[in-house]
This record gives C-alpha cells, sequence and structure tokens, in this order.
C-alpha cells in the first residue's frame, strides 16, 4: 500500500514539473526547427535537427549588442540596489526615527506602482540631462522597483540578528565598518543572495521601462525580440532559440546562488 501511495506520489510530482516545463521545452524544441516545420508541423521533437538559429543570433552584431546591453543594465541595477538597500535596511532594522514606520510604506507603495506611471518622468529627465538610451538609465529607473523590495527583504533577515552581536563586536573592539564587513555581512548573506536575485530577474524581464528608454545604442535583448517582424513575417525559430538563450542567465545565477536562496526563503520575508 505504502509503494503504490509512493509511486502516485512520484508520478504526481512527475506530472506537476512536466506541466512546469513544458513551455520551456516546447521554446527548446522550437528552436531547433525550421520555419516550416514549425508552421506547418505540430511535432514534439524537429524532425529536421538544425542550428541555423543559434548561428543566426551569435553572428549578427545587433543580438550580440542586445544581450550585451541587457546584461550591462541588469548587473548595474543589480549592484546599485545592493550598495543601497543593505546600509538602509540596517538602519531600518536598528533605529527608530520618527517617521521610520511611514517611510518604510512609502517604500513599499514605490514598489507597488505600475511601471508606466514613470515613464514619462523618467524619459524627460533623462532626455534632459543626455542620460537616455544608455544602460545606466535603465538600470537607475529598475532601481525604483528593485530597491524597495530589496530593503523589505533584507531588512527582515536583519531583525532576525540579535543586536547583542553588534554589542559584542564593540566590546571586542570591532568598529563599525570592520564588524559589519567581517560579522555582520556573512550573517546576512542568504538575504543578499536572494535579493539579488530578485533584483536580477525583474531587470532581466523587464520590457516596458527598457524599450521606452532606449532607442538604438542600448537596445536589450528583450526590445529587440519584440521587433523582430521583418518582411516576411516573424522567424518563429530565432525568436525561439534567443528565449533560450535569454533563459541561461537566470539559470546561472540559481546555480550559484541556490543555498542562499534555501536560506533565503526558509528565513526570510519571502
Amino acid at each position: 500500500m505504502k509503494s503504490r501511495r509512493r509511486l502516485w506520489s512520484y508520478a504526481g510530482l512527475v506530472g506537476y514539473f512536466l506541466f512546469l516545463f513544458a513551455p520551456v521545452l516546447w521554446m527548446l524544441s522550437m528552436s531547433f526547427k525550421t520555419n516550416a516545420e514549425i508552421l506547418t508541423e505540430r511535432t514534439i521533437f524537429p524532425q529536421q535537427f538544425t542550428l541555423p538559429n543559434y548561428g543566426e543570433i551569435l553572428s549578427q552584431p545587433l543580438w550580440r549588442e542586445s544581450f550585451g546591453n541587457s546584461l550591462a543594465y541588469v548587473l548595474l541595477n543589480t549592484a546599485i540596489t545592493l550598495v543601497v538597500s543593505v546600509p538602509a535596511a540596517y538602519a531600518f532594522s536598528r533605529f527608530s526615527f520618527t517617521g521610520d514606520n511611514h517611510l518604510f510604506f512609502w517604500l513599499l507603495t514605490n514598489r507597488m506602482a505600475p511601471e508606466a506611471v514613470f515613464l514619462l518622468p523618467y524619459f524627460q529627465l533623462y532626455s534632459a540631462i543626455n542620460l537616455f538610451d544608455t544602460p545606466l538609465a535603465v538600470a537607475l529607473a529598475h532601481t525604483v522597483f528593485s530597491i524597495p523590495l530589496a530593503i523589505w527583504i533584507l531588512e527582515g533577515f536583519m531583525s532576525g540578528i540579535p543586536r547583542a552581536i553588534d554589542e559584542t563586536a564593540y566590546i571586542d573592539g570591532y568598529s563599525f565598518f570592520g564588524f559589519f564587513r567581517k560579522i555582520f555581512l556573512p550573517l546576512i548573506g542568504p538575504g543578499i543572495g536572494v535579493a539579488a536575485f530578485f533584483s536580477f530577474l525583474f531587470s532581466w524581464v523587464e520590457l516596458l521601462m527598457a524599450r521606452t528608454l532606449t532607442g538604438v545604442n542600448s537596445k536589450p535583448i528583450a526590445v529587440t525580440l519584440s521587433r523582430s517582424l521583418g518582411a516576411e513575417g516573424w522567424d518563429w525559430g530565432v525568436i525561439a532559440a534567443a528565449g533560450v538563450l535569454m533563459i541561461i542567465p537566470g539559470v546561472i545565477l540559481i546555480y550559484f546562488v541556490r543555498n542562499y536562496l534555501a536560506k533565503g526563503f526558509a528565513l526570510g520575508r519571502v
């Protein structure tokens, strides 16, 4: 009886993961098909296995530059978010000041606001200061959403660390920066990993701001995908191959921070 239940549990788990990954597997299969097969056949596996879809992406400067632009502003956004949110979250977790709860709530309301609200002000501001169509422009725009979320996550981690650790470090002769770098940062490592993961993920898949705040020089991969309609219609094989390549950075990130994510989801505000 127990073996039968275990078999049904495994079968249900496998079916669940197949359901989750079915779109990804279908896109992976499309990336190795020709457009003729994609439009005329409904096959699970490619009948004519082909690699030119990936070759076209890797050979064309437009696709390579788009990937580079995306990585540039995503990494900038993640770095700026962590540099700003770590000390801000420490202040919220360790100090009480007038209006701290209201300020904390105001930060979260920025995260709840729709992206379209910020498009026109950012467009006019970046055009006035010659920051339009640069990776830094998109990175700074994304911090409006990533910094509040990172502060909220990190404040939950820091509040769970007893203040006695801070006091003991000062008694032992540590300066504030020495304590923060050698003792406190390792303790909140899982929280930093979770905050970096969500900042990277949001910035990598975001389209509306990236499309509005870039023109020609800093066009990201998501915008290139949305504008890949040619005279002969959509090149579905190339689009599928680009989608597969867009998943790879996220997979690599999850692989390196997987231990932090496991601890972060268990201990933090996630």
